[in-house]
């Protein structure tokens, strides 16, 4: 096959989008250029790659077949270009960071402390949810990622670096702050602000009342942290949220941590990236900071 790594760039961001149109964007390209591309390509395979049914786009078997090739031909490459940012040196690598929502409140605490060392360096920081942040692991668009709960993979490197307790919290008129300690049995009535099915923290959450025997009562379900902080504190239940996400409704009494009994519920920082990922020196020197200063950027509540 006479196959261009044009054609195969093209193709990866068409099929690993399922859209003409958002691969085109992704591009710098006109829809009709990326279809000339993606066209050039199967007449080079010899077999259709994509098929539309509707206005949806799906990947034939040699399409999927040829989307693995294209995937590992990109990751290849991006290893050539970290290698020659290797060969400049720290001061002028880039350094691209993907954080859960629940770790951004220290995480760019860590990251201005970083480059006060490495002023020269670009960093780019992702923050979102654990299902996009381990996708963008999965797609090496991020070199690392700091996370909560990371997966049971053997083709991640996950290195814990600090403790993360998950507390109770309350509003300060609410019933419960009178009450201390609180035996678990009394939460069975109460009605919790919770995280989205998936998220690390519900997860953990689930786990516990599991454990304990206890069914809870949630009257909403949110995928922000922030949205979780700001419906407890309008009274509408309790929530379980990182200690390290609330300095500052802490300080401000607008939040209350209950003292509820086998309470907190004990988890850890990590931080990850793919087993065969070849670290640039910029990327290497910021593991390095965080395993060894991580935890005392991090505000002991």
């Amino acid at each position: 096959m006479n196959v261009t790594l044009r054609q195969l760039k093209v193709f990866e961001s068409v099929a690993r989008q399922l859209s003409y149109t958002k691969a085109a964007k992704e591009l710098h390209l006109t829809q009709p250029a990326v279809s000339m591309q993606v066209k050039q390509l199967e007449d080079n395979a010899g077999l259709p790659l994509l098929e539309q049914i509707g206005k949806k786009i799906f990947l034939t078997e040699a399409g999927h077949e040829m989307y693995h090739y294209a995937r590992t031909m990109a990751r290849e490459l991006q290893e050539v270009s970290a290698i020659m940012e290797q060969l400049k040196g720290l001061e002028t690598g880039r350094l691209e960071v993907a954080v859960a929502t629940t770790a951004n409140a220290f995480a760019t605490r860590m990251l201005s402390e970083f480059n006060k060392v490495h002023e020269g360096s670009t960093v780019s920081l992702a923050v979102t949810n654990r299902e996009r942040l381990l996708k963008q692991l999965e797609d090496n668009e991020k070199d690392i990622a700091v996370m909560g709960r990371p997966p049971v993979d053997a083709d991640l490197i996950i290195e814990p670096f600090a403790d993360n307790p998950l507390v109770m919290v309350a509003a300060p008129d609410h019933p419960l702050v009178k009450q201390q300690p609180i035996p678990l049995n009394m939460l069975q009535d109460q009605t919790f602000v919770v995280r989205e099915q998936g998220s690390g923290t519900r997860t953990a959450m689930q786990r516990f009342f599991d454990e304990h025997n206890l069914t809870i009562t949630s009257s909403m379900e949110m995928n922000e942290n922030e949205a979780i902080k700001q419906a407890v504190q309008a009274g509408m239940g309790l929530g379980i949220v990182s200690i390290h996400t609330i300095e500052l409704e802490l300080e401000t009494n607008r939040l209350v941590i209950l003292d509820v009994e086998d309470f907190p519920i004990m988890r850890h920082w990590y931080l990850v990236h793919r087993k065969e990922k070849r670290l640039s020196p910029i990327t290497q020197a910021f593991k390095d900071f965080v395993l060894n200063e991580g935890r005392n950027l991090i505000p002991n509540i």
